[in-house]
């Protein structure tokens, strides 16, 4: 990436830090990468707008290089109008998966458009995320049972 000064040069390396930080204290993070800001724990759900940009990162993974690899790559869908930069550790496998993220109130709507953006880009979204109550939807599970 290009920066004017080093001082933005700085602030960048500052957010990827704290991004990589967050997600390691957390199991994940959502925030804007244009502003720097994280997203507050609102109660609404994250999913993958883009599946087939998803990055999925080893256990042994630098994930700042990672991050830093991934904006530099899709920067210009994660400066698309509400549109997050994603971090989400699975707590089944420690793999960190970095994605272009929307957000959505509603569960259903979440699953919903989880499904349709899973089949046009051709990868199934793995889980969803509640911000708010720390919960994951597994949607593997989701299709398991509902096909029962």
């Amino acid at each position: 990436m290009q920066f004017d000064t080093w001082l933005e040069r700085y602030y960048f390396e500052k957010y990827i830090l704290d991004v990589a930080i967050g997600t390691l204290e957390q199991g994940g993070v959502t925030s804007n990468v244009a502003t720097y800001q994280f997203l507050p724990p609102i109660d609404a759900w994250g999913i993958p707008k883009y599946p087939g940009k998803t990055v999925i990162l080893t256990p042994e993974a630098n994930i700042a290089e990672g991050l830093v690899q991934f904006i530099e790559r899709h920067h210009d869908h994660l400066c698309e109008a509400d549109t997050w930069l994603g971090t989400w550790v699975n707590p089944q496998t420690r793999c960190c998966h970095l994605d272009i993220t929307v957000i959505y109130s509603r569960l259903e709507d979440a699953k919903r458009e989880a499904w349709q953006r899973g089949l046009q880009e051709r990868r199934n979204v793995v889980a969803l995320y509640n911000f708010k109550h720390g919960q994951t939807v597994f949607l593997e599970q989701e299709r398991s049972s509902s096909s029962l």
